[in-house]
C-alpha cells in the first residue's frame, strides 16, 4: 500500500535552477513551494506535493556545499519528504573536485542507498546524453562554449569521467536499448555485486528514454539530474481513478471510447455485488494491479439491463452501488490517490460525501459545465464530477489531462 502523503524534496544548486525545477513540477500537476535557502528549523509547510530549496552550492567550497545540502535534506526530512531530487545544470556544471559528486556521495551514504542516476539531459533545450556523453545542441560538452566557463570549465563530455573524478564511487552507463528492455534488473543486480554504491548514467535523447528512466528508477529514494527528467518522474507521483455510475447514452459512449483506447476497466455486476460474489476489496485489488493507469470502474449499463437488476429493489441497488463507489474512492484517496473523476450525479454525491469534502475551489473546465475542483479541506486532491449527459466522447481522457496539468 502506498503512503498517503508523498512529498518530493528538491535541492537545487542555484536559484534559477530551482525555479526551473519548480516550473516542471508545476507543469506535472504538483503543488509546489520554492524556498530560498534552508528555512528555519521550526518552519513547517503542509499540504504541498513538492518543496524546492534553492541553495548556492554550484560554486561553493566543497565542504560548505555538502554541509548546506545535508542541512536542506534534514529540513525536508522533517517536513515528511519521501523522495529527494538533487537538481543541477543540464551541462553538469562542476569541477574535478565537485560539487555534484561529494554532495551525492553524502546523500547516498546518509540514506544508505546503493545507487542513483545522473541525468542532466534536457532534450527540449538541446541537452542530450548519447552513449554516456553529454551533447549541447549536437556538440560534445567539452567542445561547446562550456569548455571556457570561468568557474566550471567542462573538460570532458563523458559523464562517467566527470563524475568519477569528483566522487568516491564508480559510474555505469545504460544505453537506450537497455532502458527499453526487460533485463535491466539483472544488470543492476550484477553491478551491486561489484560495488557497494555506484551511479548510473542513462542515455536520454527522447521522451521515450525519459519514460523508461522513470519506469526503472522513479522509486529511488535519491535521484539527481537537470529539470528534463522531472516531468517524467513526477507523472508517477499522481494516481487517479475513473468511476462511472450514470447509465446515460453519453456516459456509455465515453466508457466505450475509453476502453477502446486500451485503458483497464472493471464492470461492477450489481447482482454479483448484491449476492456478495463481488466485493469492494476485489475491485480494489484489480485497481492496484495498474498503479500507473487511471482504471475505470463502472456500473453503467443499457436501460433494459438496468430494469432487470432493479427488480431486486430499485432503491436498495442504487444505494449499494453508490456506497461501493464511495468506499472505492475513499480507500484509494487514503492510499495516496489524488485524482478522482466521476460520471453521474448520484455517484458524484456519494463519492464527495464519503470523502468528507464540503467546499471546493473551482479550476479549469474539462467540458462546458464540468470544472476541475480542489477541495478546500485538501489542496492535493483534484476532482472532476460530471452529470451523466455532459462531456465529449473522449471526456475521461480530457479530464485526466486537466487534473494532471497537461
Amino acid at each position: 500500500m502506498e503512503n498517503a502523503k508523498r512529498i518530493l524534496g528538491c535541492i537545487a544548486d542555484d536559484f534559477t535552477g530551482a525555479s526551473d525545477a519548480a516550473s516542471f513540477l508545476q507543469k506535472a500537476g504538483l503543488t509546489v513551494v520554492l524556498l530560498s535557502g534552508v528555512p528555519r528549523s521550526d518552519m513547517v509547510l503542509e499540504g504541498y506535493d513538492a518543496l524546492v530549496v534553492a541553495l548556492k552550492t554550484r560554486t561553493e567550497p566543497v565542504q560548505e556545499a555538502v554541509e548546506h545540502s545535508m542541512e536542506a535534506v534534514k529540513w525536508l526530512e522533517k517536513q515528511g519528504a519521501t523522495q529527494y531530487y538533487f537538481k543541477y545544470c543540464s551541462t553538469f556544471d562542476s569541477t574535478r573536485e565537485g560539487n555534484i559528486g561529494p554532495i551525492l556521495d553524502a546523500a547516498l551514504e546518509y540514506f544508505n542507498e546503493p545507487y542513483t542516476i545522473l541525468c542532466p539531459a534536457l532534450p527540449v533545450n538541446g541537452r542530450k546524453v548519447v552513449d554516456g556523453h553529454l551533447y549541447v545542441n549536437e556538440v560534445p560538452l567539452h567542445e561547446s562554449p562550456m569548455k571556457d566557463h570561468p568557474l566550471t570549465p567542462m573538460w570532458d563530455s563523458r559523464i562517467k569521467n566527470l563524475m568519477e573524478a569528483q566522487s568516491k564511487y564508480s559510474c555505469f552507463e545504460i544505453g537506450s536499448a537497455a532502458l527499453a528492455g526487460e533485463r535491466l534488473e539483472e544488470t543492476l543486480a550484477d553491478w551491486q555485486q561489484k560495488a557497494k554504491r555506484f551511479y548510473i548514467v542513462p542515455d536520454y535523447q527522447t521522451d521515450k528514454d525519459g519514460e523508461n528512466i522513470a519506469r526503472h528508477f522513479g522509486r529511488c529514494k535519491v535521484l539527481s539530474g537537470g529539470s528534463g527528467i522531472l516531468e517524467h518522474l513526477e507523472k508517477r507521483v499522481h494516481k487517479g481513478i475513473v468511476l462511472a455510475g450514470s447509465c446515460s447514452k453519453a456516459t456509455l459512449n465515453q466508457i466505450d471510447v475509453y476502453q477502446k483506447a486500451g485503458h483497464p476497466s472493471f464492470k461492477i455486476d450489481p447482482v454479483a455485488l448484491w449476492e456478495g460474489k463481488v466485493t469492494v476489496e476485489e475491485i480494489l485489488s484489480f485497481i492496484r494491479k495498474y498503479p500507473e493507469e487511471y482504471v475505470l470502474v463502472y456500473s453503467s449499463d443499457a436501460a433494459e439491463n438496468v430494469r432487470q437488476v432493479q427488480k431486486l429493489g430499485k432503491e436498495q441497488i442504487a444505494s449499494l452501488l453508490e456506497t461501493t463507489m464511495g468506499r472505492i474512492a475513499n480507500t484509494l484517496v487514503q492510499e495516496g490517490y489524488q485524482h478522482v473523476i466521476v460520471a453521474g450525479g448520484e455517484t458524484s454525491g456519494a463519492v464527495t460525501r464519503m470523502l468528507g469534502f464540503h467546499s471546493f475551489r473551482i479550476g479549469k473546465s474539462v467540458a462546458p459545465g464540468v470544472p476541475m475542483m480542489t477541495p478546500v479541506e485538501n489542496k492535493n486532491i483534484r476532482l472532476v464530477l460530471k452529470s451523466g449527459n455532459f462531456g465529449q466522447s473522449d471526456f475521461f481522457q480530457r479530464a485526466i489531462d486537466v487534473v494532471r496539468g497537461e
